[in-house]
C-alpha cells in the first residue's frame, strides 16, 4: 500500500492500542500511539488488521478502534454565516416603519391616543449606526448585538426576563435621565426595555472608540 492509497477508516483511542503480529495475544509487537489513523482492511472475530499511513501492519482489538467519518456533514457546500444581519435590519425597519405610519396618523388626527396605542403597542426597535458598525436591537431574543456589515455577535444581554410592564421614559442625548450618573458613564442597558428600568445615553465617542463591541466594557 502507498500513502497515496491509505485512506484511515479509525484512528487509534487516546490512550494507545497493543498491537501483534498476528492474531495471536503470544506475538505482540510494538504498541500504537494515541490518535493514531489507521485503516482497517481485515478481520477475524474481534481482531482486526490495521495499516498505518507508512504500510505498516498489525493485528489490534477492532472492538478499541474509533471510527471516523467518510465525509464531513455539508461536505462540498458553500460557506455560509450562521449570523445573517439582514434579516434583524428588515425587521427593524418594518417595526420603524409601522411606527412612523402611527405617529403620522395621529399628528393628522386620523386617530386618536388610543388607537396610537394600540397600533404600537409591542413594538420593541433600538439601532445605533456609526459607519460601518452597527448596534441591533434584537426583540425576539431581548439582547443586543454587534453587526460589522456582515455577520451579527452578541452584544449584551439582560441578566434576566423582561417584566411584563410598560417600558420606562427613555432618555435624550444630553438629559440625565433619573435613576442614572449621567451621560457617557455607562454603556446602554440592552434589558432596560419592558419593566427594566431607564435607559442610559452613551457618550458617541466612547461608543465609537475604544470601547467598541468585541473589546473590554
Amino acid at each position: 500500500m502507498t500513502i497515496e492509497d491509505f485512506h484511515p477508516t479509525h484512528v487509534v483511542p487516546q490512550d494507545g492500542l497493543p498491537a501483534w503480529e498476528a492474531p495471536d495475544v503470544s506475538r505482540p509487537t510494538e504498541p500504537l500511539d494515541p490518535l493514531l489513523p489507521v485503516q482497517l482492511v481485515d478481520r477475524r472475530g474481534d481482531w482486526g488488521r490495521i495499516v498505518c499511513a507508512n504500510g505498516w501492519s498489525a493485528w489490534v482489538d477492532s472492538r478499541l478502534l474509533v471510527s471516523v467519518p467518510q465525509e464531513p456533514p455539508a461536505a462540498g457546500q458553500p460557506l455560509s454565516r450562521t449570523a445573517d444581519p439582514r434579516p434583524l435590519l428588515a425587521r427593524a425597519e418594518e417595526s420603524l416603519d409601522q411606527y412612523r405610519r402611527a405617529a403620522e396618523d395621529l399628528a393628522a388626527g386620523r386617530t386618536d391616543g388610543e388607537a396610537f396605542r394600540r397600533s404600537t403597542q409591542g413594538l420593541r426597535v433600538g439601532m445605533v449606526v456609526d459607519g460601518e458598525s452597527v448596534w441591533l436591537y434584537d426583540a425576539e431574543h431581548e439582547r443586543w448585538v454587534y453587526c460589522d456589515g456582515t455577520h451579527l455577535s452578541t452584544y449584551a444581554a439582560p441578566p434576566g426576563p423582561a417584566g411584563a410592564g410598560p417600558p420606562e421614559p427613555t432618555g435624550v442625548a444630553g438629559e440625565e435621565v433619573p435613576g442614572t450618573e449621567g451621560p457617557g458613564t455607562d454603556p446602554p442597558e440592552p434589558g432596560g426595555t419592558a419593566g427594566a428600568g431607564a435607559t442610559r445615553v452613551v457618550d458617541p465617542d466612547r461608543a465609537a472608540g475604544a470601547d467598541r463591541p468585541g473589546s473590554d466594557v
